[in-house]
């Protein structure tokens, strides 16, 4: 961090996460995993924030441990690693999380994580290189987010915030087509607005280990400045890469400066950080 410039990392734990276990397997892993990084915050106040693991094979514990992990912990969303062992969020089981979530005034970053077994058995079998984060992690993602749009959840839940990495795992470019071919579903579906509407206004998204301009800049104006935060995803990605990218980036001081501190500290809260 101290060598690329960067003041403060936001961590979490990332796939596969406790969203693979049973429920009280889950449970104890992300009470621990949420304890060991409380501590970890603790020691470094002004240089680390954290998201919550969730277990989310029970929803109402999860729920609990996110009102914990914000309101004891001082942590400033949660992470959700993709579907719980094969079933997505859509299902309205587990929306007492996200309903916990816009009470609280937090985000859920939506995290890739290993295709649903069906899709990688018919699309993946001998070509498991595509599988991770070549191309199964946008893929399954993206298809994750669309379900909870077009399930009406930001109807249910119009404040919550929703975070994508990785650019918005791609759909910033298909904003356009995806509205032209759903408009009409979604109506007869009964939502209250556009496809198009929800990505912009319940979608932020971040740059972590996305680090090519023609894709940032699609973002960009697909989604707005205010939508986009800076992030690196290490220690998959080089912090001093993700830097180096960032400062070379031809764009205003004026919008550099919100996706490189502003909009975090609105989306996250970070000024009430210890």
């Amino acid at each position: 961090m101290d060598a690329a410039g960067i003041d403060l990392q936001v961590v979490s734990l990332t796939m596969p996460g406790c969203e693979g276990f049973d429920g009280e397997t889950a449970i104890a892993m992300a009470t621990d995993a949420n304890d060991r990084l409380a501590q970890a915050i603790q020691a470094h106040p002004t240089r680390l924030a954290g998201f919550a693991s969730l277990p989310t094979a029970n929803p109402a514990a999860a729920a609990k441990e996110l009102e914990r992990a914000v309101t004891k912990l001082g942590f400033k969303g949660a992470l959700i690693n993709g579907h719980v062992r094969g079933e997505f969020l859509d299902d309205r089981k587990y929306w007492v999380i996200f309903e916990c979530a816009q009470a609280l005034n937090v985000p859920i970053y939506l995290h890739p994580t290993i295709p649903h077994p069906a899709v990688l058995k018919a699309y993946f079998e001998g070509y498991v290189e595509l599988a991770t984060p070549a191309w199964g992690f946008a893929m399954d993602t993206c298809t994750h987010f669309l379900r909870l749009v077009f399930s009406g959840l930001f109807d249910a839940c119009p404040n919550l915030k929703m975070i994508l990495g990785h650019l918005g795992e791609g759909l910033p470019f298909w904003i356009h087509r995806l509205n032209d071919h759903t408009q009409f579903a979604a109506k007869r579906r009964g939502l209250k607005k556009s496809p198009e509407q929800y990505l912009r206004e319940n979608l932020v998204v971040t740059t972590s280990g996305n680090f090519f301009v023609p894709a940032f800049l699609c973002t960009l104006l697909a989604l707005g400045v205010d939508n986009v935060l800076f992030s690196v995803d290490w220690p998959y990605e080089s912090n001093r890469t993700a830097a180096d990218w960032l400062s070379h980036l031809q764009i205003s001081e004026q919008d550099k400066e919100k996706i490189c501190h502003l909009n975090a500290e609105r989306v996250l809260h970070l000024e009430e950080a210890a």
